[in-house]
């Protein structure tokens, strides 16, 4: 067997609230944090994005250097990583302790050569270095806060401004970068400064609603822009390609456009209202549009040619995602649900991912599972069991509270919905409770298959059950996990009972016999999260909390395919996509990092 990666449907940014989140741009890309990954996110098909998981802490800021070839990442520990961007390798270039705190931004110099990163320093807020060898190349001193953005002149003479919670502007002379001025022309904290360009000018933004233009080589304020002003902080800035003009994004909710010779605001879009809807970070991107961030995470892709509002609204997890599923709208979709209890769909053929409509959960979704029937039920850490349309759209009005925090759930051939709680499993039918057990065992995980029901315990062991439509009568115990059972699937024709557990180890059973076939299937070193079976039954999937996935062979149990670091966090779900057929099938995994990977698996006979 091998396998490929064929595609990456990426997470969104982070955001916190009145906290400035760093956008950066490269050839039509959109470059950011999220996690312990960078996302260089493709904005005509996100399926193509670049997804980089080289930190041990959570990433902040990245950038790619004017040549395309590095990115710059750095993480809230004061590390900053060059990694070269051409090829699949992601060769690291450097690594290069820089501050002794969170870096907030960072900046490559017009020869790809020098990169600034500032932040919240102990000795000191900000560090200028060589990316090839990381030798200083001067200093960033000045400040007596941590530092929100740093901007440098792309030509020579070299120039750098630094902005900060002190409500200052540093400017530097460089390189090597040493201390010229300080300006002083915001009251707040200053968020966001950026050079046009062309290099003529820069601009500041902060938190006392202000904008201000300075000159370019003497760091001189030219003037400060009042025209249509933002009514609350303002928290990001970009330049147009020719510097004519630059945007802002605001806490107001709004994204405004400005001229700079007329020094006015000539559009301004309206994205929502309420906090959720404040924008904490923008970016030009390409020649024409730009890229506005939403509190709730939102990408806002605007063309100020044609539209009034947003040509397209990029919406995908900011956590972690905890559960995937298979969708009733066919072939190619899927969805996930997030640790924020968002339920998203997927749809392979678009690489696009929707935010499903409705009366959604307010927390932590454990489980989806699809019916016969096409419909979705998802539970939750909101107490609630919550049904998703036949589409795939949006959640239906139908939502039933749950008697403690469910855990896993499935659905039998009659429809009826089996959920797994703290110390009991409850059947739900047409909304309502229509049985309820209370085993002497506490429940982990269920799977069923038609009128075949198998629940895991703690006690690590796995019981079968009949359902006859009103009750659960018990068949056998099957004994043969070393811990709590974590995961169960049956395989689609209902003969074989795959069951996963927290040291990592799969025990396979044959139902129709009640007997163990093999454990085998024992590579992983941590948690089994989760488990799917191809269509024909020949081959199984899972995922760990060990970041590996592994597909197993029922034929040869000594034989397997392995996935190796393919979630950095941990892998929650996995999933078969396509039926596997001619030998190949497409594998979905996701997990800790928010991020959906796809993959083509052969099958070599």
């Amino acid at each position: 067997m091998s396998f490929k990666q064929t595609a990456a449907f990426p997470s969104n940014p982070i955001t916190a609230r009145g906290t400035s989140t760093k956008l950066s741009t490269s050839k039509g890309k959109i470059v950011y944090a999220n996690g312990k990954s960078i996302i260089i996110r493709n904005l005509e098909n996100p399926s193509l994005s670049t997804i980089y998981s080289g930190h041990i802490q959570n990433t902040t800021v990245a950038r790619i250097s004017p040549t395309g070839y590095y990115c710059a990442s750095a993480d809230a520990g004061g590390t900053v990583r060059i990694w070269d961007t051409v090829g699949d390798e992601q060769i690291l270039k450097g690594e290069y302790k820089v501050i002794s705190g969170k870096i907030n931004d960072l900046e490559w110099d017009g020869e790809s050569k020098r990169v600034i990163a500032v932040g919240d320093g102990k000795e000191k807020f900000g560090h200028a270095f060589m990316f090839d060898s990381g030798s200083s190349t001067g200093e960033i001193v000045g400040h007596s806060k941590p530092i929100n953005a740093v901007s440098i002149r792309h030509q020579r003479p070299f120039r750098a401004a630094t902005a900060a919670d002190d409500a200052l502007i540093i400017f530097h002379q460089g390189a090597p970068y040493k201390y010229d001025k300080t300006i002083k022309t915001h009251t707040k904290f200053v968020q966001d400064v950026r050079y046009a360009p062309s290099g003529d000018v820069f601009c500041s933004v902060g938190s006392d609603y202000k904008i201000f233009l300075y000159d370019g080589k003497t760091g001189d304020t030219l003037a400060e822009v009042t025209d249509s002003p933002h009514k609350g902080s303002i928290m990001a800035s970009s330049w147009s390609p020719d510097s004519k003009s630059f945007m802002t994004a605001s806490a107001d909710c709004t994204v405004k456009l400005w001229d700079v010779e007329a020094r006015k605001a000539v559009l301004t879009w309206t994205l929502g209202s309420g906090v959720n809807h404040q924008q904490v970070g923008g970016v030009w991107s390409g020649e024409s549009d730009l890229v506005s961030l939403s509190l709730s995470g939102d990408l806002n892709v605007i063309d100020p040619r044609t539209a009034e509002k947003p040509t397209k609204i990029i919406r995908a997890p900011q956590k972690a995602i905890t559960a995937i599923s298979s969708s009733g709208s066919g072939s190619g979709t899927f969805v996930a649900g997030t640790a924020d209890g968002r339920v998203l769909s997927y749809s392979t053929s678009t690489g696009e991912s929707t935010l499903l409509g409705g009366d959604g959960h307010t927390s932590l979704v454990t489980g989806l599972a699809p019916s016969l029937d096409g419909k979705i039920y998802s539970i939750g850490w909101d107490d609630r069991v919550r049904e998703i349309e036949n589409d795939g759209n949006g959640f239906t009005p139908a939502s039933l509270s749950t008697s403690s925090q469910p855990k896993s759930v499935a659905v039998a051939g009659d429809g009826s919905v089996f959920v797994v709680e703290i110390d009991t499993v409850e059947v739900v039918r047409s909304n309502q409770k229509v049985f309820e057990l209370k085993p002497k065992y506490t429940p982990s995980a269920i799977a069923a298959s038609k009128s075949t029901i198998a629940i895991g315990g703690e006690d690590a062991k796995v019981r079968l059950y009949e359902w006859d439509g009103k009750s659960m009568n018990e068949l056998v115990v099957l004994g043969e996990n070393k811990s709590l059972v974590s995961a169960l699937a049956f395989s689609p024709d209902g003969k074989l009972l795959a069951s996963g557990d927290s040291s990592g180890r799969i025990s396979l059973f044959d139902v129709p016999e009640k007997k163990h076939i093999t454990s085998r299937w024992s590579f992983h070193s941590a948690r089994v999260n989760s488990l799917s079976w191809t269509s024909d039954s020949k081959h199984c999937a899972s995922g760990s909390l060990d970041t590996h996935v592994y597909i197993w062979s029922v034929a040869k149990p000594l034989k397997n395919i392995a996935l190796k670091n393919v979630g950095p966090g941990g892998i929650n779900g996995v999933l078969w996509i396509d039926a596997a057929d001619a030998g190949k099938g497409k594998l979905a995994s996701a997990g800790a990092d928010g991020c959906v990977r796809l993959w083509e698996i052969v099958f070599h006979a």
